[in-house]
């Protein structure tokens, strides 16, 4: 297969040829099965190095031109015929970069569902900035937090570490409240 796709930022095994990006498109979309935004396709494709920025960029606008990718709300999904295309396809693709670019989206959707389901509000005080940490259990709030930081950048610090893992400071918060020892021992070797 001839390469006619710019390769800047394209890492060794990755897509040179804008016929295998459009069906990493159709095949990622397909895979996932629930809408992904431009800023996620990307970070899931062009940010592991797999296709170039501007190649996926003119592909996005290509696949949805054409009906292959639909648009709706700033997000993109799979239409019918992207769905075959994946199909038919998909073996044209280097199995590591299917892999790669479907676990990436797959983290991004996982993170995003976090982020709905464990809330964190960063709001500024006399004193520095409160931030509040909400762990949901459905439509239940299980836990609420409140800490007040100096400054800004520990507040974000605070809502990213949070939501990587709420389940982790609900478990340590819980080991410690109900003095646990062996619980929060096990947590802080993890």
């Amino acid at each position: 297969m001839a390469y006619d796709a710019f390769t800047a930022g394209v890492e060794l095994g990755g897509l040179r040829n804008k016929d295998e990006i459009r069906i990493l498109l159709c095949y990622l979309l397909s895979s996932v099965n629930a809408p992904l935004s431009r800023d996620d396709i990307l970070q899931s494709v062009q940010g592991l190095g797999l296709a170039n920025y501007f190649e996926l960029t003119d592909a996005l606008e290509e696949l949805t031109e054409n009906g292959n990718l639909l648009l709706q709300d700033n997000c993109y999904t799979a239409s019918a015929q992207a769905r075959a295309i994946a199909q038919q396809l998909d073996t044209a693709l280097p199995l590591s970069v299917r892999d790669k670019a479907v676990r990436a989206a797959l983290g991004l959707l996982a993170q995003a569902r976090r982020e709905r389901e464990n809330a964190v509000d960063i709001t500024k005080c006399p004193c520095g900035y409160r931030v509040q940490c909400h762990i949901s259990g459905g439509k239940e709030e299980m836990m609420s937090l409140s800490l007040t930081v100096p400054d800004v950048l520990q507040a974000q610090l605070i809502k990213h570490n949070f939501q990587e893992s709420p389940q982790r400071v609900y478990q340590m918060l819980l080991a410690l409240l109900t003095d646990d020892r062996e619980m929060a021992e096990s947590l802080l070797k993890e």
